[in-house]
């Protein structure tokens, strides 16, 4: 299975899980007087919208190279990221104000059978969480982070609604609001990690110099190639989950134009082949004197 295969199967995994666990949150949040679940539904449906989004990204971004993208359409993924980013604000800035709203407004404290509710869909996210992280870091995926995280904000708005449930049931009148004071802190943690997210996505759109350990792992290979002495630059670009190289590779200047051109095509292919995620590589040689 390739790397675009597997992050479209934990795709379907990630809406499958969203749709059912919304569901579950809006009944329980409603039939258990917990405005902290219903605003966790409200989270959840967004997450919908995100992992469909990503599963659009994922096969827009299969499409091969053609004429007017000669480096493939790998790049729709962190921009798909920045749609996935903002469905996480959304959500979080729509739990904020039903928070505060609900703040306000006088209501009943929660069934305490929403807390079996809520442990089993914490275990459940976070386990989802760890799925969709795992193969996001196998496949390099900064759109399947996103999605990841999704889950893990999920996971920590319904530990927060645990938490502000509990105390709630515990207290009694008077700290009917707690589950609603849980969402608000939990709406802020949610925006916080929408940065953490962000970044590296803006990052892999400003093509910046973010993979020193693939640079220093493709330099030690290098030099195991014959004919290479050693290598200069190194410049690496990411386009959906594979990596564009562009590097100098030092050789004896005494060799012929047509040696030194071999030189470089079993660098490319020695490469590609020890380093799968590699898609173009430029070689450019230059003399050692």
């Amino acid at each position: 299975m390739t790397n675009e295969e597997s992050a479209i199967k934990t795709t379907y995994f990630s809406l499958v899980s969203n749709f059912i666990l919304a569901i579950i949150k809006g009944l329980a949040g409603f039939f258990g007087n917990s405005y902290a679940l219903i605003a966790d539904a409200i989270e959840s449906t967004t997450d919908i919208f995100a992992s469909f989004l990503v599963l659009l990204g994922f096969k827009y971004a299969k499409r091969p190279a053609d004429e007017n993208h000669p480096y493939g359409h790998g790049k729709i993924e962190p921009l798909i990221t920045f749609a996935v980013v903002a469905f996480l604000v959304i959500s979080a800035t729509i739990i904020a104000y039903k928070s505060i709203l609900n703040i306000q407004t006088p209501h009943k404290v929660p069934k305490s059978w929403t807390l079996i509710v809520l442990a089993i869909i914490i275990i459940w996210k976070e386990i989802s969480y760890q799925v969709v992280i795992k193969k996001s870091k196998e496949t390099k995926s900064t759109s399947l982070k996103a999605d990841a995280w999704h889950h893990r904000s999920d996971a920590i708005t319904s530990i927060m609604a645990f938490i502000g449930i509990s105390i709630a049931i515990l207290f009694g009148k008077g700290y009917e609001t707690a589950d609603d004071w849980a969402a608000l802190f939990a709406a802020g943690f949610i925006l916080y990690n929408s940065y953490l997210i962000l970044r590296p996505a803006l990052g892999e759109v400003m093509d910046e110099q973010l993979y020193d350990s693939l640079i220093i792992e493709i330099r030690k290979k290098s030099i195991k190639v014959p004919g290479i002495l050693d290598t200069e630059k190194c410049f690496i670009r990411k386009s959906g989950m594979k990596f564009h190289v562009d590097l100098h590779a030092i050789v004896d200047s005494e060799i012929s134009v047509k040696v030194g051109h071999d030189i470089a095509h079993q660098l490319k292919d020695y490469l590609q082949s020890e380093i799968p995620n590699l898609e173009h590589v430029l070689i450019h040689i230059e003399p050692n004197r």
